[in-house]
């Protein structure tokens, strides 16, 4: 895709869904036909639901850190969180369980942040009985955005921090969420924006070089921080500083962060007592 800028991006969707921006975009840019990307798309929608609708909750990583929660949140619980946002927490962890045990999630922008899209998307669908149609058009969305934050700053862990993966995640979910609930492109950059400048900082510091801990429960944070900008951006509150100059910051950030705090599993919650033993003992 040829977008450089969240305005280039909204100034192609003028006239039009944003989500066909990007459509046309790929288009041109894979030399495909429309059918040919949306199919893709559409797999990629049924993909990212199979880790939820197959998981099972006796499965375990081959480290035995993580297995087994995302069963722990369905029910109705304990009255703190509404039935739709303990989906949305159990979600996610079923996709970041999925991914630590190698099964089959879609990368969203990546592996180790894969649970923040479908956390929001697929209970969103469920609750609201939303179709397939306009949930893939919300994928193209999310992939117009996260192509921006991809080439303006990064989706790596190893490169800027988890503000990189989780952070970048959010902000793609944040615009899908908007898209969903018929908000206009404009306010779509203002929940990206939100989402992003809110995950400022964030470290990337796995415990014993794995996706694991704290990925998996970060993930949880990327969607509800996702919700709550897109719920502000609906709403009418907006990203005082614009979504391109947010995703500029963040590569600055990024490239402030010390080594130990990019993946390198050097620093922060890896380099703690405990983070250390478990690298000892695998």
């Amino acid at each position: 895709m040829a977008f450089s800028s969240i305005a280039g991006l909204l100034a192609a969707a003028e006239g039009r869904p944003l989500w066909e921006a990007v459509l046309e975009e790929d288009l041109r840019d894979r030399g495909v036909e429309r059918g040919r990307s949306w199919d893709k798309m559409e797999g990629l929608w049924r993909a990212m639901r199979e880790p939820v609708e197959g998981y099972d909750p006796q499965r375990r990583s081959p480290s035995g850190l993580t297995g087994g929660e995302g069963a722990l949140l369905e029910g109705p619980g304990a009255g703190l969180c509404p039935p739709f946002l303990r989906e949305v927490i159990a979600t996610a962890l079923k996709t970041g369980e999925c991914n630590a045990c190698m099964g089959r999630i879609v990368a969203a922008p990546t592996a180790g942040a894969s649970g923040v899209l479908p956390a929001v998307l697929i209970p969103l669908q469920r609750r609201d009985g939303i179709p397939d149609e306009r949930m893939v058009q919300a994928l193209y969305v999310s992939a117009g955005f996260g192509q921006v934050i991809a080439q303006r700053a990064s989706i790596a862990g190893a490169e800027g921090g988890c503000q990189a993966e989780v952070g970048s995640a959010s902000g793609m979910a944040a615009a899908a969420l908007v898209h969903i609930m018929g908000g206009s492109a404009e306010q779509m950059a203002h929940a990206c924006g939100m989402a992003l400048a809110n995950t400022l900082g964030l470290v990337c510091d796995p415990v014993a070089g794995l996706v694991e801990v704290p990925c998996v429960k970060r993930n949880v944070m990327g969607a509800v921080n996702a919700l709550s900008c897109a719920e502000m951006a609906l709403s009418g509150a907006g990203s005082v500083i614009p979504c391109d100059e947010v995703i500029d910051a963040m590569r600055s950030v990024g490239e402030c962060l010390p080594a130990a705090l990019r993946e390198t599993g050097g620093g922060g919650l890896a380099a703690s007592p405990t983070g250390r033993r478990i690298a000892e003992g695998m």
